[in-house]
């Protein structure tokens, strides 16, 4: 028997001390304890401070996007086909709700074409468009279903992850970035920013959707788009696009070529770099192998003519090719460290694939969060010796052992959050005080039935083992009911609510142990050093 308490003792010293090694580590000096403290113990945004913004992906960007995309494959494959049309053009859905009713239009496809037009499409598209006959030359193209659902999810995922490393990029620490989980919140994404208490730099980045694509210059710069239809017989020659020049790089409108001959998909790497002159900053990318070789081999075939670098369909430059360039390109005219900086990080996480439109932004000022964890550290407090109280006037030194498990539990508690790396809320310490209750609850259960059975005459190790056997199974009962309860709160509640049942849980499994075990080794021990005992204080 003693050894068995032995074992025992050394496995719940052993979890006392894995507890503490998780919240302070092996500090040196105070100051580092603190440290370790501040780092182990991650605060949400409700308590450290910082910014709650929610955004709305546009998918109708997306929609549009792939329509282009689309129109662009087909016109190729008809021109290779020698099939004639005379239009070909999609609707413009501007909100969220028309996103999935994009529809392209094909006029004037000869009748003796049809069949040809049909296979056409058939090769290029048709897994994801239906194909319908207007009349006998016109054609309406819409997508399926199940495509408008997949380009929808794949918008949204896409959108979360390049977000999550701009973030990431910017090193803010425990933020997040996850759907919002309301079934009206239809596209809607929620960024969590502790420690940021002025967003607007935050947001531009995260707004920023970073299309970066070099084409070719055709012509410009003129000083309106009307000179650009105008010096080409009012009419947009085949291929090419009119883009607006940035004010500060001489501003006006180019002609350029549709198709980029590099774009933001091909970058290795960006950097902020500094200029030619000390208050100069620019940025530098360096492209991936495959990309590098398409850029040596255009610009050693365009020695002498421009080539446009343009960001979000603005040109930001225009420099001439002086010679080969093999697998870096630099832009330049960035106005501080900090812009050059985070045009850098924007091209390293990858353009967007649609826009993001901020619907919501709520700022929690550190103060606040230090005056919610004084409240809940102060309630919290105040709970705790009232329990304390309680179960020492009834339970008497019995009473000691549930004091004893309960701060326990409260160890186990954040030393499996810091493990963890999770992030403890203001709704956290709400299930913490709860936990306090819950805890005690556990060692009553089992005080009650030792005392049952000590009134019915048994012995007192006889009523101890007696007590923790009968009780057992309630305990575990009452628990997995909660554990079942947090579990929906967690997969249907919102961020603050699965702070709360992610820390009920965690309580209540080290509940289990403590008022299980720990307590049952503690009377063990009382029972250890007496021949026979004969009364017990509970």
């Amino acid at each position: 028997m003693t050894g068995n308490i032995k074992v025992r003792t050394l496995s719940v010293v052993a979890v006392i001390l894995i507890c503490i090694y998780g919240i302070i580590g092996l500090p040196t000096s105070l100051d580092e304890l603190k440290q370790n403290i501040q780092k182990n113990i991650r605060l949400g945004l409700d308590l450290k401070g910082g910014s709650h913004l929610v955004l709305q992906v546009q998918l109708q960007d997306a929609f549009r996007a792939e329509a282009d995309t689309l129109i662009e494959r087909m016109k190729e494959e008809l021109r290779k086909a020698n099939v004639e049309f005379a239009d070909m053009q999609r609707n413009d859905p501007q909100t969220l709700a028309d996103a999935e009713k994009i529809q392209i239009d094909v006029k004037g496809v000869p009748g003796t074409k049809a069949g040809d037009f049909r296979t056409v499409f058939n090769d290029t598209m048709g897994t994801d468009w239906l194909l319908t006959a207007v009349n006998s030359t016109d054609y309406r193209l819409t997508m399926k279903p199940s495509s408008v659902l997949k380009l929808k999810q794949d918008t949204i995922t896409q959108t979360l992850h390049t977000l999550e490393k701009k973030i990431n990029g910017l090193g803010l620490a425990e933020s997040t970035v996850q759907p919002r989980g309301r079934s009206d919140a239809e596209a809607e994404l929620l960024v969590l920013l502790p420690g940021v208490d002025d967003p607007a730099r935050i947001k531009q980045i995260l707004k920023t959707a970073a299309m970066l694509e070099l084409l070719e210059v055709k012509d410009g710069p003129f000083n309106t788009r009307e000179e650009v239809l105008a010096k080409h017989g009012g009419v947009l020659p085949l291929n090419t696009q009119i883009l607006r020049g940035e004010a500060r790089a001489g501003g006006g409108f180019y002609l350029l070529a549709r198709t980029a001959v590099v774009t933001g998909r091909d970058l290795r790497d960006a950097q902020a770099v500094q200029g030619q002159y000390p208050a100069q900053w620019d940025t530098n990318f360096v492209l991936t192998q495959e990309a590098a070789k398409r850029f040596e081999r255009y610009t050693e075939a365009n020695v002498g003519n421009r080539l446009a670098i343009a960001l979000d369909k603005v040109v930001i430059s225009a420099p001439r090719i002086d010679s080969k360039i093999s697998d870096n390109g630099r832009i330049t005219g960035a106005a501080s460290a900090e812009e050059a900086s985070d045009l850098a990080l924007n091209l390293r996480a990858g353009s967007l694939p649609a826009g993001v439109e901020y619907l919501q932004e709520l700022s929690v000022g550190p103060s606040l969060g230090n005056d919610s964890i004084r409240s809940g550290l102060i309630s919290g407090l105040i709970g705790l010796i009232a329990v304390v109280f309680v179960m020492l006037a009834y339970y008497k030194k019995s009473g000691i052992n549930a004091t004893l498990a309960l701060i326990l539990n409260a160890l186990i508690l954040i030393g499996v959050l810091a493990y963890f790396n999770a992030v403890l809320t203001l709704p956290g310490i709400a299930g913490i005080i709860l936990l306090i209750g819950m805890a005690v609850d556990s060692n009553v259960l089992i005080f009650e039935r030792i005392r049952e059975e000590l009134r019915e005459g048994k012995s007192v190790p006889a009523a101890i083992q007696a007590g923790f056997s009968k009780a057992f199974l309630t305990i575990i009962d009452t628990h997995v009911t909660t554990v079942v309860s947090c579990a929906f709160l967690f997969i249907f509640g919102t961020s603050a609510v699965r702070g709360f049942a992610v820390t009920l849980v965690v309580g209540l499994i080290a509940n289990i142990f403590t008022a299980v075990f720990v307590s049952k080794l503690i009377f063990d021990w009382e029972l250890s050093g007496k021949r026979q005992v004969q009364t017990l204080s509970i």
